[in-house]
């Protein structure tokens, strides 16, 4: 789940992590009376959308007076803006991040992820702040630096202090960035982040250090500790499908292509949109019913898959294991049913009772194609909408 930024930065306030004093705006006139009560000479009008970018896409604004944070609220509010991680539909903006100006001597990068390669959450630090770490990795990859952080301890002092000295953080300041790793830290466990991101954490005149930016991700599956943090969620910037989907706890994706897959398992649902391509065609989703569904839950999938447009076939592609075929059957041909389907649908099943699926789909009297492998599959289904 993700949130925006001055969701982000209230949560890091709240813990004890330094950030630049701001307030969300709605309006202009909002906008302006943040400023107002804001003990700053120059404001920082931000557009707030679930999407990184927004600089250079032009939407961060260096206001100098309340008339230029009108006019730059009034510019960007409603504004359709396009950044390399939103693709070229844009996304509205209708929230606005009032903050107060910074006299920032350096800017920095840090992070926190998981590694499953080790289990264990790293923290990232780089001296290259305000560059999209990817480009640091490809281009400068010695300039990142890590610290496997042992779960049991927590981050220590003595590896917050090291990764401060190798970012070149100016040795009167290594305390207080060392806090603010320590409580950034914090936040990723108690808050079960999936990403902390902050770019760029920066170095001010008056000697703080502050995230000027934030990015904090959620593990999806520990919201239901977490209540606080799911009353954050704008559903505004979620695809509706994938709103849908959550409801009857599906594993859903929204893509750009034309063919619906259906799949259990998301190894195997990856594995589905590969051969897809690899057989020209291009998947419009990633859809993973998960390993218990019921036939209602796969009938809702079956609705949300046709509710995009673009679909002109879809592919049903079943492992049954915990997943009987017998379920996904009865499930497609109850969706079928209902929807009334007219375009091609091929349907692979393999594992528990997968004689008695095909049965299932064979007397059903629909026009549903039978595959007998993942490659047959995927090549009549693409064949088809061709």
């Amino acid at each position: 789940m993700n949130i925006h930024e001055y969701q982000g930065k209230d949560i890091l306030r709240e813990s004890g992590v330094n950030v630049p004093s701001g307030h969300v705006a709605y309006t202009v006139d909002e906008a302006v009376k943040v400023a107002q009560k804001l003990d700053s000479d120059v404001f920082v009008v931000k557009a707030q959308i679930h999407a990184g970018g927004r600089g250079k896409a032009g939407g961060v604004k260096i206001a100098k007076n309340l008339d230029d944070v009108r006019t730059y609220a009034n510019e960007l509010l409603g504004k359709n803006l396009v950044t390399h991680q939103t693709g070229p539909e844009g996304k509205e903006v209708k929230r606005l991040l009032i903050e107060e100006g910074c006299d920032i001597q350096n800017e920095y990068y840090v992070g926190l992820v998981l590694d499953r390669a080790t289990s264990r959450v790293v923290m990232m630090a780089s001296e290259e702040g305000g560059t999209e770490i990817e480009e640091v990795a490809a281009e400068t990859p010695e300039k990142i630096f890590k610290e496997v952080i042992d779960p049991v301890v927590g981050l220590s002092g003595y590896q917050a202090r090291r990764l401060a000295f190798n970012i070149n953080i100016p040795d009167e300041l290594i305390g207080k960035a060392a806090k603010f790793m320590i409580g950034l830290y914090n936040v990723f466990v108690e808050k079960d982040c999936s990403i902390a991101e902050i770019n760029p954490l920066v170095t001010t005149g008056d000697g703080q250090v502050m995230a000027l930016d934030s990015k904090l991700n959620f593990d999806d599956n520990a919201m239901f500790r977490q209540k606080d943090v799911m009353e954050l969620r704008d559903l505004e910037e979620e695809d509706e499908k994938e709103i849908e989907a959550s409801k009857y706890d599906l594993s859903y994706v929204a893509l750009d292509g034309n063919i619906g897959c259906m799949v259990n398992g998301a190894g195997l649902a990856m594995s589905t949109m590969d051969i897809i391509k690899h057989y020209g065609g291009e998947p419009a989703n990633f859809l993973d019913v998960g390993g218990g569904a019921t036939t209602e839950k796969v009938t809702e999938a079956f609705k949300i898959i046709l509710s995009d447009s673009h679909v002109k076939g879809i592919f049903v592609n079943i492992f049954g294991g915990i997943m009987k075929c017998d379920v996904i059957a009865e499930g497609v041909v109850e969706a079928t049913k209902q929807v009334g389907l007219e375009m091609p649908l091929v349907v692979r099943l393999e594992g528990t009772n997968v004689d008695l699926g095909k049965k299932i789909l064979d007397e059903s009297g629909l026009n549903i194609t039978s595959a007998e492998s993942m490659a047959d599959g995927a090549e009549k289904i693409v064949s088809a909408v061709k």
